[in-house]
């Protein structure tokens, strides 16, 4: 599916993308007792948790008013959309990072290598410099920090953003992507890091 939207991309002509609006944040609040399901969290996330994920950093760059870029672990990425190139990820409606992100504007994918897992944990990590000894340059259109080492990455600006239970949902429309020569992916399953077994 990267591939296809990397030749999808390259064969339409680029032109200088419109500034994008960063949408209203929507309203936080507690799930109502009426919206939770009758299910065990811990077993909700025990049974989810045999579905094997990769593994993403969402990078920003400062937003007005932020000293710093800002930067979160996702474990919940996809493609969305071929025509126009979409993706999405899904953050927790309570996140300090998200409100940041949503000031920029815009926002760069950055899909883990087998070895950064220790990169994942600093990224995954509330109230710290998570970017203090990182390794990263800017992406071509919207300058979010594009982490060195990822296997691929995805420069957005923010399309959409819905809310969903506890998390929201927010689609980027993809402005410029490209691959690395790296070992593979690092995965998520069953609570811990994986990597592809070797063919």
């Amino acid at each position: 599916m990267a591939e296809a939207a990397v030749r999808y991309l390259r064969s339409v002509r680029t032109t200088a993308p419109e500034p994008v609006e960063a949408l209203p944040r929507p309203e936080l609040r507690c799930v109502g007792a009426d919206e939770r399901a009758p299910l065990d969290a811990r077993e909700f996330r025990r049974v989810l948790g045999n579905f094997a994920t990769g593994v993403a950093v969402i990078t920003a760059p400062p937003a007005l008013g932020d000293g710093s870029p800002a930067g979160f672990a996702c474990q919940s990425f996809s493609s969305l959309s071929l025509d126009p190139p979409l993706v999405a990820f899904m953050v927790g409606r309570t996140s300090a990072t998200w409100p940041r992100i949503a000031r920029a504007g815009v926002f760069c994918v950055n899909v883990l290598g087998s070895g950064q897992g220790e990169l994942c944990r600093a990224f995954a990590v509330s109230g710290a410099d998570k970017f203090a000894g990182v390794a990263y340059d800017a992406a071509p259109v919207s300058g979010s920090p594009r982490l060195t080492g990822a296997v691929a990455w995805i420069d957005c600006a923010v399309h959409a953003v819905h809310t969903g239970g506890d998390h929201l949902i927010v689609v980027g429309r993809v402005n410029a992507l490209g691959t690395e020569d790296t070992d593979g992916p690092l995965l998520f399953h069953r609570g811990r890091f994986a990597r592809l077994a070797p063919p």
